[in-house]
């Protein structure tokens, strides 16, 4: 299965990502942790590039390269290991694209980019999305005195087209998207994650074992 990350810069994902591996490894499971853009050698290479404050990059080259790290990404690491029974957890996926790119950046609609990602991913969906929701005040007062990268450095504006898009793309797909008061402590977020993950492959699990009935002709 595969359970993506999304939320605004700040609201933790990467430390909820570190604490559910191990939970899952602890429980038996074979897993396999990512971050966007990242997780092959060319994807790490964009990532470099994307993240350097030095550079000013064109809003849709930026887009493009985000989605090529990306298709990468889902071709060499995340369909194999789907397809090898892992549970795969990736920190940011296709979503962010839309709120960071489509919204943030205000270079294309919805509907569109949605479209490009389906070309980008080869029509892969993740099983559940976690969207750990934190107000833009509360990003910037953790990010406070940390070393940013050249997406961090956005100012309050663009965060809240941000945020305002991720809670459009959760209303839009209440069965994939979860909302998580990221607001709350690490302890409660991960609690609330880990129930959910058992939720989702329990029933994973209970649609494998159904048997499957073939008419006789």
């Amino acid at each position: 299965m595969l359970f993506t990350f999304e939320g605004i810069d700040g609201s933790g994902k990467s430390s909820q990502i570190s604490l559910l591996e191990a939970r899952l490894r602890a429980s038996g499971r074979k897993v396999l942790a990512l971050r966007e853009p990242g997780g092959t050698e060319i994807s790490e290479r964009v990532r470099e590039i994307l993240l350097d404050k030095n550079l000013a990059i064109a809003p849709v080259a930026e887009m493009l390269l985000f989605s090529a790290a990306r298709a990468q990404l889902v071709v060499e690491r995340i369909r194999p290991a789907l397809d090898t029974g892992h549970v795969v957890l990736c920190d940011r996926f296709y979503d962010s694209t839309t709120a960071y790119q489509g919204a943030g950046r205000g270079i294309a609609d919805t509907e569109w980019i949605i479209s490009l990602h389906r070309i980008v991913t080869a029509g892969l969906i993740p099983d559940r999305t976690y969207w750990i929701d934190i107000s833009p005040e509360t990003a910037q007062r953790r990010m406070s005195g940390m070393l940013r990268d050249r997406m961090e450095i956005e100012n309050g504006d663009f965060y809240d087209r941000v945020a305002a898009c991720y809670r459009a793309l959760a209303k839009e797909e209440p069965d994939r998207f979860l909302r998580i008061d990221g607001e709350t402590s690490l302890e409660e977020v991960q609690v609330a994650i880990w129930s959910d993950v058992q939720t989702k492959l329990a029933a994973k699990a209970d649609e494998r074992s159904e048997p499957s009935f073939q008419a006789k002709g």
